[in-house]
């Protein structure tokens, strides 16, 4: 099963704008992450419904953040992305005649919810201001200059 790393993108495109100062194109966000800039106005679809970035067309134009970073959180940027999937296990199948099947339902599910609510609790602890003091701190760290992505 391919992992879901939509959040991981995101994260690292907003940190990225913070950087910028400015407007960033979809064509010099999807160059961080190498991908496709369709890839890039996809993922910030949802951000944007959200509040978290705007976008401006034409020239001089791009993504730009419309939140402070102390005011949303890992969590938040999760549920933008309408909750992307967070394990790659799960039941075989959810409706089912056997009662061991059930019983392996019943444990599994129980066990997976009570980590997700764990895993968004501490997503829900963690700012984006966070994450863009840590990469400060590494980039001090290695007394770079300010290049983001090599």
């Amino acid at each position: 099963m391919r992992q879901d790393n939509r959040l991981s993108c995101v994260l690292h495109v907003l940190l990225h704008m913070a950087e910028a100062g400015g407007p960033m194109t979809s064509e010099a966000l999807a160059r961080a992450l190498n991908t496709n800039p369709v890839v890039v106005r996809r993922l910030m679809g949802g951000l944007r419904e959200h509040g978290y970035v705007h976008s401006e067309k034409g020239h001089g134009g791009g993504w730009t953040l419309s939140c402070q970073l102390d005011q949303v959180t890992l969590r938040d940027i999760y549920e933008a992305l309408d909750g992307p999937r967070l394990f790659a296990i799960g039941n075989r199948s959810e409706k089912t005649e056997c009662l061991v099947e059930e019983a392996v339902n019943d444990a599994m599910s129980g066990v997976l919810a009570d980590v997700k609510a764990q895993l968004l609790a501490r997503f829900g602890q963690i700012t984006l201001a966070a994450l863009h003091a840590d990469f400060h701190q590494r980039l001090a760290a290695h007394h770079a200059p300010a290049t983001l992505c090599k």
